[in-house]
């Protein structure tokens, strides 16, 4: 489906700026066209630089996040795991209560939350399960050093669990801000257009370049539309580490 729209976002593009090509042709004197060309050039190189540095900065501020969600994924499922593990050394009653709601609570997210965040939700089970796993931890009463060791530990996990959970959660909202798409859409509409100012003699070669231009514009504008969000479309965060640790504990 994204392969999809993409071919059909771009050919809708370019169709677009052949369009507006042929209106300019025609509403416009040819002597303006041949008038200081070489100004021409210089000013839409000027553009073209400033186009490219902001798409760069575009695509590699949504790389960086979508980095970013996975570590934080990974981070959140490893405390899910160490709190299994830790369990293990607690008495059988409190030992299966912790483990219950940790397995419940990978579940949860799994089957419920992840489909969810796809559409900019969250699971209120997962957050239940969260905070049912917090209060197994905190009623277990340590009776030895060792157990207010073990007891501290595993509140350190529980702590990590809940900000690698928040900063998910967050990174479901995240994307390119409104101002950067802004400029990058106007930016891509003038470099495309100014293309049109160009004293080209053969006109099959004029459309040839404003088509190719325009397919780079739209494609890269494209690419950090489905790569914004990285918990939706096909380029994102799965979840793949809670389901090795499913399948773990």
């Amino acid at each position: 489906m994204t392969l999809l729209i993409g071919l059909l976002v771009v050919s809708l593009s370019v169709l677009l700026a052949l369009a507006g090509l042929m209106l300019v042709r025609r509403l416009v004197p040819s002597t303006f066209f041949e008038s200081r060309p070489e100004v021409s050039y210089t000013i839409y190189s000027a553009i073209a630089i400033v186009y490219g540095v902001t798409v760069g900065f575009a695509i590699l501020l949504v790389w960086q996040e979508l980095n970013e969600a996975e570590r934080t994924t990974h981070q959140e499922a490893t405390s899910v795991e160490a709190l299994y593990r830790l369990a293990d050394q607690l008495p059988e009653s409190d030992r299966n209560r912790v483990q219950e709601f940790d397995r419940t609570y990978a579940q949860v997210v799994v089957e419920e939350e992840w489909p969810l965040m796809a559409k900019g939700q969250t699971s209120s089970r997962a957050q239940s399960a969260t905070e049912e796993l917090r209060r197994s931890i905190q009623e277990f009463e340590p009776q030895t050093m060792a157990e207010s060791a073990l007891y501290s530990q595993m509140l350190t996990k529980i702590d990590d669990l809940y900000e690698n959970r928040e900063n998910r959660l967050l990174e479901t909202q995240e994307g390119v801000p409104p101002f950067v798409w802004v400029v990058l859409l106007l930016t891509g509409i003038i470099t495309v257009a100014f293309t049109y100012l160009f004293d080209l003699k053969s006109s099959g070669v004029h459309v040839m370049r404003v088509a190719t231009l325009t397919v780079a514009v739209s494609l890269s504008l494209y690419t950090v539309s489905v790569v914004e969000y990285p918990f939706s479309g096909d380029v994102q965060v799965g979840p793949e580490a809670f389901e090795m640790v499913q399948a773990r504990i």
